[in-house]
C-alpha cells in the first residue's frame, strides 16, 4: 500500500486537492482548481496526480451534496458522477466520498488549539459526543461520537428544523418570514442569506423600507455602525445562533464540545465574542447549569473539510485519529 492518500474538498466553485501521509497524518502538496475549468471531477484528480509522481491507491473526497448513493450530483455545480466508475477510471483500491459536513466533523479530533477559539464552558471531555454546526450559504449540522476507538459521524439536516423565537424581535422576524415562506427553518435566519432576512424583518418591525443588501453589506454596515438596524440584525443573529447551539448541546449531552464552522463568524469575531451568544447558549431554564459546562469552539482552520477527509481516510486504513 502506498504511503500517501489523495484527499479533496469540493465546493460549488473550487476543488482543493492534497496528499496525506497515511501514517503520520501530515497534509501537503495542496492545490486549488476552479471546478468550472474541468468537465469532471475525474479529470481534475487525474491532472493533479500526474504532477505528484506518487503511487496513490486510496482517496477520500468531501463534497457539498448527498453522498449516500453511488450516483453523486452536486447541488451547486454541474458535476455528477458514479463513485464506482471514478474509482475504476482512476485505479483506486478505495475511493470514499463523504458529505462536506462529515468532513468537517471528522476534522474536529485533529484540530490544534491554534485552529479553534473557545467561547465559554469547561474544557472538552475526550470521548464525549460532539456537535458541529455552521452558518454559510445554508446551515450545516452534524454530530460526532466516539465508539470502539473510532469516530463516527452522524450527519443530518438539522438546519431545517423549525426556528423558535425567544424575544420580541425574533418573534417579529419569524412572523415576517412566515408570511413569505410558510415554514421557517433555522437556516432561514442562521446563514448568510439569513442575515439579510433578519435585517428585512427588523426593518419591517421599525416601519422602514429595507434596502437591497447582501450578507456582506449587513456585516459591513453593522461593524462600522453606519446602519443601526444592521447592528440589530447581527445581534439577533448571534443570539439565535446561541439558542440553536444550546439545543444541540442538550440533544446529545455534547461535553466533547459544540463547534461552529463556516466562514461567517470568523469575519466578526470581536463582535461575536461581545454578543449575547453565550448567554443565549446557556439560557435553558432548569438545565442552565448543565449547558454552562459545555464548551463552544469556533473553528478558525481554513480547510477543515480537507483535514477531515484526511482523518476519515486514515481511520479507514486502521489508524487512530
Amino acid at each position: 500500500m502506498s504511503g500517501f492518500g489523495l484527499i479533496a474538498d469540493v465546493g460549488g466553485t473550487n476543488i482543493r486537492l492534497a496528499l496525506v501521509d497515511l501514517k503520520t497524518g501530515e497534509i501537503g502538496r495542496l492545490q486549488k482548481y476552479l471546478c468550472a475549468d474541468y468537465p469532471s471531477i475525474a479529470d481534475v484528480i487525474a491532472l493533479y496526480l500526474e504532477k505528484q509522481n506518487e503511487t496513490v491507491t486510496q482517496a477520500c473526497v468531501a463534497i457539498a451534496c448527498p453522498t449516500d448513493k453511488d450516483w453523486i450530483a452536486m447541488t451547486n455545480h454541474s458535476w455528477a458522477f458514479s463513485k464506482k466508475q471514478v474509482q475504476e477510471q482512476l485505479g483506486f483500491d478505495n475511493f470514499h466520498v463523504i458529505n462536506d459536513y462529515t468532513g468537517i466533523a471528522m476534522s474536529i479530533p485533529t484540530l490544534t488549539d491554534e485552529q479553534k477559539i473557545q467561547i465559554g464552558g469547561e474544557p472538552a471531555k475526550t470521548g464525549e459526543p460532539i456537535a458541529v454546526y455552521g452558518p454559510g450559504t445554508g446551515l450545516g449540522v452534524a454530530h460526532l461520537i466516539h465508539h470502539d476507538s473510532e469516530y463516527v459521524c452522524i450527519p443530518g439536516e438539522g438546519g431545517h428544523v423549525e426556528f423558535a423565537s425567544n424575544d420580541e424581535k425574533e418573534a417579529h422576524v419569524l412572523a415576517f418570514l412566515q408570511k413569505r415562506y410558510g415554514h421557517v427553518s433555522a437556516e432561514r435566519l442562521l446563514s448568510g442569506p439569513g442575515l439579510v432576512n433578519i435585517y428585512q424583518g427588523l426593518m419591517d418591525m421599525h416601519g422602514k423600507v429595507a434596502e437591497d443588501l447582501q450578507p456582506a453589506d449587513v456585516t459591513t454596515r453593522g461593524l462600522d455602525g453606519s446602519c443601526p438596524v444592521c447592528v440589530e440584525a447581527m445581534e439577533v443573529f448571534c443570539r439565535a445562533l446561541g439558542s440553536f447551539g444550546g439545543n444541540l448541546a442538550l440533544n446529545m449531552s455534547t461535553f466533547g464540545g459544540v463547534y461552529i464552522a463556516g466562514g461567517i463568524i470568523t469575519r466578526f469575531m470581536d463582535f461575536f465574542k461581545n454578543s449575547d451568544f453565550r448567554k443565549r447558549f446557556e439560557a435553558k431554564g432548569r438545565f442552565v447549569d448543565f449547558v454552562a459546562k459545555v464548551p463552544v469552539y469556533v473553528i478558525t482552520e481554513e480547510q477543515p473539510g480537507l483535514q477531515g477527509a484526511a482523518a476519515y481516510l486514515r481511520q479507514s486504513n486502521g489508524y487512530r485519529i
